[in-house]
C-alpha cells in the first residue's frame, strides 16, 4: 500500500508542477505584452516569483493570484511610467496606420 500512496504522491506533485509551469509561462507572456516591458523587466518579475515560491514553498496562484492581473501590477511596478506611456503611443500610432494601410487594401481591390 506503502508504493501506490508514493506513486500517487508523485503524480500530484507532477501535477502542481505542471501548473506551476503553465502559471509561470502566461505570466511572462503576458508581462510581455505590457507596454515599455523588455527583456530585463521579465527577467526580474520572473526572478522574484520564483525566490518568493522556493523561499515560501507557496504556489505562484497562492502567492500572487491570477497570471494576467499579477502581470499588470508587476509591469507598472518596474517599468517607469514615462516609458510605459512612450510605448502606449508608439502602439497607438502603429494601430492607426495599420488601419489606414487596410483601408487603403480595401479601395485598391474595387
Amino acid at each position: 500500500m506503502a508504493k501506490k500512496d508514493r506513486t500517487t504522491d508523485e503524480a500530484k506533485e507532477k501535477e502542481k508542477e505542471k501548473d506551476r509551469e503553465k502559471w509561470m509561462a502566461r505570466f511572462q507572456v503576458r508581462l510581455a505584452m505590457q507596454p515599455g516591458v523588455d527583456r530585463p523587466v521579465v527577467l526580474q518579475a520572473v526572478e522574484e516569483v520564483t525566490a518568493h515560491c522556493a523561499e515560501t514553498g507557496e504556489h505562484p496562484r497562492t502567492a500572487f493570484g491570477n497570471p494576467d492581473a499579477y502581470a499588470v501590477q508587476a509591469a507598472a511596478r518596474l517599468v517607469p511610467a514615462d516609458r510605459a506611456a512612450g510605448a502606449r503611443r508608439r502602439n497607438a500610432l502603429v494601430d492607426a496606420l495599420d488601419s489606414v494601410r487596410d483601408a487603403a487594401g480595401k479601395i485598391g481591390g474595387l
